[in-house]
């Protein structure tokens, strides 16, 4: 079955391409565009695509805002947002992984990476590539922390290793590089990961990061987070 995409940007000739370009693989099908976030929730519910793929900056309703009612909507639980802007800044990143955004790549970003991105985020394996997430870490979130509220009361039932999992993931890091410096099998941690989104009740691994961000758990200031023991 193919992933279901809906396209949102409010250049007719933007949604043109993108539509070409992601049905031009057998595995995804646009059933549906939107030229701005208002537009977009309403296809949402029309359409209960896998994933929305929306540019920030639109009017009536931009893509922030449209991302954050979608990612909390619990009729569109199934739906993935993946953000795609021209504007390469941080604060952009971060509040769109604020609003519930599953990953943010650029407009230029090539059309293979952008397809890759697609399936990734339909999969439910929603990640920033690891050197984006570190540099949001390391350049963003150290200078401008939000307010954090009280830790969840989920996180005081994590047992150790999903905290020493949970801190390794808020660095960026994939499985494989949690299997390595947790010396862990790949399948352990995955396993640990699913256990840390269901206790936690996040959507995905973007998530994550910012809870254990928000949260305390992990200090924006500390520089990066070394391997344990």
């Amino acid at each position: 079955m193919s992933v279901r995409v809906l396209v949102v940007d409010d250049e007719a000739l933007i949604r043109a391409g993108f539509r070409v370009l992601v049905d031009s693989d057998p595995d995804l099908a646009v059933v549906g565009e939107a030229a701005d976030g208002a537009q977009a929730i309403r296809m949402v519910h029309a359409l209960r695509p896998d994933v929305v793929l929306i540019d920030i900056r639109m009017p009536t309703m931009d893509g922030l805002e449209a991302t954050r009612r979608i990612a909390h909507d619990d009729s569109a639980s199934t739906t993935r947002v993946l953000v795609v802007t021209t504007f390469d800044r941080d604060e952009y990143v971060f509040e769109a992984l604020r609003a519930g955004a599953s990953g943010f790549v650029l407009k230029d970003t090539p059309p293979e990476h952008l397809i890759e991105a697609i399936k990734v985020v339909a999969a439910g394996e929603a990640l920033l590539t690891p050197t984006l997430t570190r540099r949001l870490i390391t350049e963003f979130v150290r200078s401008a922390v939000p307010p954090r509220p009280p830790a969840p009361a989920a996180l005081a039932g994590l047992t150790q290793r999903e905290r020493e999992v949970l801190v390794q993931v808020a660095a960026g890091r994939s499985n494989a590089e949690l299997a390595h410096v947790l010396h862990i099998s790949r399948a352990t941690a995955k396993t640990h990961v699913s256990n840390l989104l269901s206790k936690l009740d996040a959507r995905d691994r973007v998530q994550l990061v910012v809870l254990a961000y928000e949260s305390g758990l992990v200090n924006p200031g500390a520089g990066p987070v070394p391997p344990p023991g």
